[in-house]
């Protein structure tokens, strides 16, 4: 990162808009800003807008008007002196405004480069910054919620306390290599493993979160699935809550498969609609067919819909076999007309026994709703509890309880101090590459990829 450019971007999505935003960062946006306004008096103050007209320099001509916003630094988002232009939002103005400002001298920001000025220079830790990318991702407001107590700081605000035991147990180690010649006696170790103990339970209760918070951040695939005729996209159209899928009484009705994103209980759930499993002779609904079993592979859990209403057939049978082992949920769907005895179902769905739903009359949707997201549930779902969203922090924090049990296993075979202090020292560095104090540039640059360009 060449933190002596001047960079700019597009902020705000590209396409039309009533508004556009085009950022600039640096030593030189002041100036690139006075040529765009004509004005080389132009002081403005910081924090405040202004109404100015800009124009293209070579021909003198007005490009726009806009409002001006001027950051100082260090008191702006990156820490550098910052200037937001919010243009009218025509692509082919704002493109024009930009090309403007990359002639004057400017360059074109790289992915997360605003963000990442930000880390450099103080304004954010990793953990916060990253927090900003899953805001813009998130799709559903649990997982909003989870990314905005992230950008203020409570991760970081809750490894703190670990780091400071972490040195309070470190520190006496040190003394003793410094200053006296025995190791610590036992009564000192045994208290010590106390302490590890205490430390890696509190570790791994963090990341045991991660099994819930995954579901906030990525969500699920789900694949609804079964022969045809038995009500698969009328349960889709139902789940949704509005009628996305063609429904008739002809087999065979859907021959392609058909998604959709919704939220159950917070988490975003890409809902899958499929042909009909069947021998078929139309090549068409051979492929969807085919494109069936895919999605039945590509997917985190199966929903198989059977029809209650009637006694399973060799179809049935065939495609029970097919599900994937523990993956899966069976609805009997159609409850609302007569009852059928199915104990054969129960022998086949070992994990928990069939829902019984109408997609007509919607009974039983709530429980197949949660029975999809039940086999996933891990660690706290309730809004008071933070939760662990991020697999590089999930893979730290066992990193760091694993190597405080390193410690613990040094302590009991009798080793000497300087051993013990290995396991804490890479627990305490895992624990500081969380929030980027010493996160491997290489890493840096794999994680600010994945942000926008003008973020």
């Amino acid at each position: 990162m060449r933190t002596s450019d001047t960079i700019v971007a597009l902020s705000t999505p590209p396409g039309r808009s009533g508004i556009g935003v085009i950022r600039l960062s640096g030593p030189e946006a002041l100036d690139h800003t006075r040529v765009l306004l004509r004005k080389p008096e132009f002081s403005p103050e910081s924090h405040r807008a202004s109404l100015k007209t800009l124009h293209d320099p070579e021909r003198g001509e007005a490009i726009d008007q806009a409002l001006v916003t001027y950051f100082k630094s260090p008191n702006s988002f990156t820490g550098e002196d910052v200037v937001e232009l919010s243009c009218h939002g025509s692509p082919v103005l704002l493109l024009n405004v930009i090309d403007v400002l990359l002639s004057l001298g400017a360059r074109a920001a790289d992915a997360g480069e605003f963000t990442l000025r930000a880390l450099s220079n103080g304004r954010l830790n990793l953990t916060e910054a990253e927090a900003i990318r899953d805001l813009i991702d998130a799709q559903t407001h649990a997982a909003a919620r989870q990314a905005a107590r992230q950008l203020g700081g409570e991760l970081s605000a809750q490894l703190q306390p670990f780091k400071n035991l972490l040195l309070e147990i470190i520190v006496p180690l040190e003394s003793a290599l410094e200053f006296v010649e025995d190791d610590l006696p036992d009564v000192a170790l045994t208290k010590l493993r106390l302490q590890l103990e205490d430390l890696i339970q509190s570790l791994e209760s963090l990341a045991h979160t991660f099994g819930t918070g995954r579901l906030l951040k990525d969500g699920l695939k789900v694949t609804l699935v079964g022969r045809p005729n038995v009500g698969k996209s009328s349960v889709f159209n139902s789940l949704l809550v509005q009628d996305r899928a063609i429904v008739t009484a002809l087999p065979g009705t859907t021959r392609d498969s058909l998604s959709e994103v919704l939220n159950i209980e917070g988490v975003p759930v890409l809902l899958t609609d499929t042909a009909g499993i069947r021998t078929a002779e139309d090549p068409i609904e051979r492929l969807g067919i085919e494109r069936t079993r895919q999605a039945i592979a590509d997917s985190d859990i199966v929903v198989a819909v059977i029809d209650g209403s009637l006694p399973l057939t060799e179809q049935d049978d065939s495609l029970l076999a097919e599900l994937p082992e523990g993956n899966y949920v069976i609805a009997l769907n159609k409850s609302d007309l007569k009852y059928f005895d199915h104990t054969k179902l129960y022998e086949v769905c070992q994990r928990a026994e069939p829902v019984r739903i109408s997609a007509k009359t919607g009974h039983g949707l709530n429980v197949l709703r949660h029975a999809i997201l039940a086999p996933f549930e891990r660690g706290q779902r309730s809004d008071s509890n933070f939760l662990i969203t991020n697999a590089r922090h999930f893979d730290l924090l066992r990193r760091a309880a694993n190597s405080l049990r390193n410690s613990q296993t040094v302590i009991d075979e009798g080793a000497t101090d300087d051993l013990i202090l290995v396991g804490l020292y890479d627990s305490l560095r895992f624990l500081d590459e969380i929030t980027g104090e010493t996160t491997p540039e290489d890493v840096l640059s794999q994680i600010f990829a994945t942000f926008c360009i003008g973020k």
